[in-house]
């Protein structure tokens, strides 16, 4: 019988009742054991919904952390608790899983790579997106080299009128960010991941907060008060990577565009392109003719056993929790985390000086 492993979530809001809790909570070798939230309320539903008679609340991280039995940390708080409460929970012994991105800063998200080498302990990322049927496919398909040497990238994360209102999204002090650190971490996530390339050696960068400032504007979600709208509405970044290739990342929760869609990556290589704008397409050349051919991701048609295909949440989970049992690296690797992270800093830091960012 394999070992089950205890769990605890420390934040119990939306992503951990969206995507944590649950997937965890179909995983016959874990069991839900500790439920963390500084609004105990949400920890004690957290434990009425996924955990069991005997699983303990918190309002305390530390207190958390001080139990033995727990295995596994997720972490699932604002951005700007990561590093802290990842760090403690790796010298406490536990492997940790935390939502993405790695951190608000680069530094902190290296103190986290220290800790989790210093500790022995597992350390992942959510990033989610790499597990879609998609993404598994073009994965594969790079890797074996279908499309040659990458050289040119496009990562996508564009929404029309789509900003989270809630919580502390726009809240630059508490999530270091707006839509770059929300949703183009996960495109740039996808597209570097695609390449198999993490060497930055410069970024150019521009944010711009134009929409935000106005008032009773349409969004998916109710409009936003312009008062509290800290972050900015979109940014853009150019980054030259150390073998030439080059990637142009965009993002934005309000743009006046209809070109839109989130993690998702365009890739030109020396054999073949692919893009994810109208499902999976690969683009290539053979026979001296042009082609462009769709993958269908789909069983075929056959709507019930489509409904049976394992989503992108359930296969993290599983993913995570099998590399913990298997003492085997898990699919998001830390190091690979602190690269989004310092690139994304990187364009930030180019908006605001205006000058280019450059990589030792």
């Amino acid at each position: 019988m394999s070992k089950i492993l205890k769990a605890a979530i420390i934040g119990c809001g939306g992503i951990a009742n969206g995507k944590h809790m649950p997937s965890l909570a179909k995983l016959e070798n874990v069991e839900l054991a500790a439920f963390c939230d500084i609004e105990e309320e949400r920890a004690v539903k957290a434990k009425a919904d996924f955990g069991k008679e005997e699983s303990k609340v918190y309002k305390d991280y530390i207190e958390l952390l001080n139990d033995p039995s727990i295995d596994v940390i997720h972490v699932c708080t604002p951005n700007d608790s990561h590093a802290k409460i990842t760090i403690a929970a790796l010298e406490a012994g536990k492997h940790v899983m935390c939502e993405k991105p790695m951190a608000k800063t680069s530094d902190e998200a290296r103190q986290m790579l220290h800790a989790a080498e210093r500790s022995g302990k597992k350390l992942s990322i959510g990033y989610q997106n790499r597990y879609r049927q998609d993404s598994q496919f073009l994965h594969k398909y790079c890797d074996e080299g279908g499309l040659g040497e990458i050289y040119f990238a496009k990562a996508h994360a564009i929404r029309r009128r789509a900003v989270p209102t809630w919580g502390v999204f726009l809240d630059e002090e508490k999530q270091g960010g707006g839509p770059l650190i929300d949703i183009g971490t996960h495109a740039l996530d996808l597209t570097l991941w695609m390449m198999n390339n993490y060497k930055p050696k410069a970024v150019l960068g521009s944010t711009f907060h134009k929409l935000g400032k106005k008032k009773d504007s349409a969004n998916a979600w109710g409009s936003w008060n312009p008062d509290e709208f800290k972050v900015e509405d979109s940014a853009f970044g150019y980054i030259t990577m150390q073998n030439g290739a080059s990637i142009v990342l965009e993002s934005s929760w309000a743009l006046n565009s209809l070109n839109v869609g989130e993690a998702k990556c365009t890739l030109s290589g020396t054999e073949g392109g692919a893009d994810m704008d109208n499902g999976l397409r690969i683009n290539g050349e053979e026979y001296g003719k042009l082609y462009a051919k769709e993958v269908q991701m789909s069983a075929g048609g056959a709507a019930f056993y489509d409904s049976k295909q394992e989503s992108e949440a359930e296969m993290e989970a599983r993913l995570w929790i099998d590399c913990i049992i298997n003492d085997t690296e898990p699919v998001v690797k830390p190091e690979e985390a602190l690269v989004v992270t310092q690139i994304l800093e990187a364009i930030y830091e180019s908006a605001k000086t205006g000058k280019a960012v450059y990589f030792d």
